[in-house]
Order: C-alpha cells, then structure tokens, then sequence
C-alpha cells in the first residue's frame, strides 16, 4: 500500500521552506514598501514645508498689497524647476491671489481646511496629490491671514510602489519556486541515511538476524534510532534462537514417550500375548501417557503465561507452612536417599497459594533429584523491611553448575547435560514455570553454583 501523498517527509519539508520563505518575503517586502511610503513622505513635506517658508518670507517683505505682481514674478521664479508642484495663495473669502503654473489644485476651495497637517487630494485630473495648507498673515494685514496651499503629485510615487509590488510578487513566486525545490533537495539528501537505514533493514530476515547497522555511519540523529533497532535486532536473534532450540526440545520430548508407546504396542500386537502381559503392557503406556500429559499441562500454563499469568486469588501466604507441607510430602522420596530436607527462618507474602506453592516445590523436586544420597536441602527463608520483601532460597549440595549454563537454566527444556538425559520425574519445564510464578508475582529469580553449593533464589513483593 502507497503511503498518502501528504505523509512523505521531503513533501512537507519542501512545502515548509516554499511556505517560511514567502512569508519573509513578504513581511521584508511589506516593511520595505512601509519605509519606502515614509521615506517619499517625509520628502514631500519637507519640500512642501519649505515652499511655505519661502512663501511667507515673500509675504513678509511684500508691504504693498495693491502691487503684487512682484510678488508673483518672484514666486514664479522660486518654483522654476519643481514640476509637479502647486502653489495657491488665496485670502479668506476664497479669492485665489496666486496660483503656480500648471497647478492641479481643484478650483474649489474646501471651506474647512486642515491647518499645518498633510493631506492626500485629488486634482483636476485625478491625479492623486499630498498637500499642506497653513495660515500666514502678511505683512501689509494683520487682520487678514492668507491661506497658503501646497501640494505635490504622488504619481511618480504611486507608480513607483507599483512596480515595487509587481517586482515583489515575481521575486516571491520565483523565491517560492526556488525554495521548493532547494528545500527538496536538502531534504532529500537529508534523508538518505534513513532510506539506507530502510534498505538494510528490509534485507533482515529471520535467516539474517546476526546483522546489524552500522551505527558509525550514521548522522548523530538517527543513531538513536539505528542503536534501538540493532538492540531489537540483538533480542529478536535472541528469541528466535531459543525458539528453535526450544522446537527442538520439544520435538525430542514429545518423540521419546510416542516411540516408546508405539514400539511397546508393535511389539506386544506382533504376537498373541497373555493377559498379565497385555497389562504390564498398558501400565507402561499409562506411565508415558501421565507423562505426555505432564508436559502437555505444562506447556499450556507457560503458554498462559506468555500471554499474561493472571492470579486466580491472592491473600497472604505463611511460606514456612508451605515449605514444610511440601517437605512432608517429598520425605518418602528424600528418606530413600537418605537425604535430609530442613527449613529455617520464615517469610509471609501476598498472593496466590497454589501457585507459589508449586513454585517452591519445584525447586524443592529439583534440589532432590540432584542431590547425591546423603545430602542435604535447605529452605532458607527471609524477609526484609527495608525493601518488602520476601527471599526463598532453595540450596543443595551437589556438582557445581558451570557459570555458562547459569543464565539459561530457566528456559524451558534446558538441561545443563548435552546428551540431554532424560529424567523420568520431569520434562524440563519445572524451573521455567517457577520463574513466570515469580515474575506473575512482581518478583525475580535467581541462581548461583559455587564449591558445589548450588542455590535456587526467588525474590517476592
């Protein structure tokens, strides 16, 4: 199944930096256009303010009001060269004493004026202009100010902003373009480590687990990444390992009582045989069939607790008396052997009975079988106020176990012997059904074999 176009990491980071790129355009091409309309404002009224100076420096030297035409021919001369300009003077009544060549002030006076503040007008022909109109009282009447209105054309101004903006919208696309594709292609390079993390990745398979990435060869972001899936690499060769030998195992358990069933039963069926010997005959396949069934019922109750071992009930639990109804139970067994079982200290907990129960009775069978005749098994029990817990050690006196087989002498069907020699009181699944007891509990197993001491060790909550 494709993945969705908008779930591809190059796509959204392409699309992030043509985004993050148009916005700074845009924001630097708005503060420009901003600092550019200041900057032609700021020009515009100090032109306008400084023709209104020099209007009412004429006015103030002209003291003849009959005689203006000087004043006139003077101020035309003033405004020689700034085309755009316009210039009226007019007195109260609206009566315009002088207007500047081709001025495109509008021929009605507004009868409210703003004073001394700029203002955008239209003039005769549309055109849009800034204008500044002040009040400066002339010299030959004190009681009689003029009005003085300047104003400048903003075409030039307008169609320059124009073509800013026009220029600018070019620049944005084509920077949106060009960002886009940088943008892809950083991106695409970025993530070419990954795609090679994918590649090695999809080359493992369940008959290539021993490989691994290379973590050195990776950029500092992604080694996280290939450190956690070369770790679960490491656990899944581990799992699959111990999954084959345990279809071994259990191949090889399985095998050994159905040959024995079916050999027995060819040989009894090749020829007619006396009843005592057709039951002798059916006691020893009762004796395979319990023992099929022992491992069949094992094997079940690990599978449950693969999934998750609920406890059927919990409530506290006196260990010592468990430990010392077990030991009656297994004295018959331990008295053929001449074996002494003894208990010492004494330890509550809280959970389900049975089950640790079995727990410590698998420990307790195992410790006996390997017991040589005129030992000695201890339960050692304990409890800690310090950290809550409870601590049963089963110890026996026998061959020290080598420390390469310690750390798997709870798996299932795991025998320390390499021929694999079958005991007839177990299949090999005591010891892995004792630690998921424990760990049900919240707890942890343990075992150490040293001077021929060996000692089986569960920690409980």
């Amino acid at each position: 199944m494709k993945p969705a176009l908008g779930s591809s990491i190059t796509q959204r980071l392409t699309l992030l930096f043509a985004t993050v790129s148009a916005i700074v355009l845009l924001l630097l091409g708005f503060v420009v256009a901003s600092l550019a309309e200041k900057h032609f404002e700021e020009l515009d009224m100090e032109l306008m303010t400084g023709k209104l100076e020099l209007v009412r420096h004429m006015l103030a030297q002209e003291d003849d009001p009959g005689n203006l035409s000087g004043l006139k021919a003077r101020l035309d001369d003033a405004l020689v060269g700034h085309h755009g300009l316009s210039v009226r003077i007019a007195r109260q009544d609206a009566s315009v004493i002088f207007l500047s060549a081709d001025a495109d002030l509008p021929t009605v006076i507004p009868s409210t004026r703003t004073f001394n503040q700029p203002e955008q007008i239209a003039g005769v022909d549309g055109r849009p202009l800034r204008a500044l109109t002040s009040r400066i009282i002339p010299r030959w009447s004190r009681s009689d100010p003029l009005s003085v209105e300047v104003a400048t054309d903003l075409s030039h101004h307008e169609m320059f902003m124009s073509s800013f903006r026009s220029a600018l919208w070019i620049v944005v696309g084509f920077a949106v373009v060009l960002s886009g594709l940088l943008g892809w292609f950083a991106a695409f390079r970025g993530l070419s480590p990954l795609r090679s993390m994918a590649r090695n990745t999809s080359e493992i398979t369940a008959t290539r687990l021993n490989q691994r990435l290379s973590v050195e060869a990776i950029p500092p972001e992604l080694a996280d990444v290939a450190t956690t899936i070369n770790q679960m690499l490491e656990r899944l060769e581990e799992s699959f390992k111990r999954l084959s030998e345990f279809s071994s195992d259990l191949a090889h358990e399985l095998r050994t009582p159905l040959a024995n069933l079916l050999t027995q039963t060819q040989v009894t069926l090749s020829r007619a045989r006396t009843t005592a010997e057709y039951q002798e005959l059916l006691a020893s396949n009762a004796e395979e069939l319990e023992r099929l069934s022992r491992t069949i019922s094992d094997m079940m109750f690990l599978a449950k607790a693969d999934r998750g071992l609920g406890l059927a009930s919990q409530h506290d639990v006196d260990l010592r008396a468990q430990a010392e109804s077990l030991a009656s139970f297994y004295d018959a067994l331990a008295s053929e052997s001449h074996i002494e079982i003894a208990i010492v200290g004494h330890c509550v907990v809280h959970g389900d009975q049975l089950m640790l129960r079995r727990a410590i009775g698998n420990l307790l069978s195992n410790a006996l079988r390997h017991t040589p005749p005129g030992g000695r098994v201890t339960i050692r029990l304990a409890q800690s106020d310090q950290d809550s817990t409870a601590t049963v050690a089963v110890e026996n006196a026998g061959s020290t176990i080598p420390a390469e087989h310690l750390p798997r002498l709870f798996d299932r069907f795991y025998r320390v012997d390499p021929s694999r020699q079958r005991h007839e009181e177990g299949a090999g699944l005591g010891l892995a059904i004792t630690k998921s007891i424990v760990e049900a509990h919240g707890g942890k197993v343990s075992v150490s074999s040293e001077n021929g001491i060996t000692e089986f060790r569960l920690i409980l909550p």
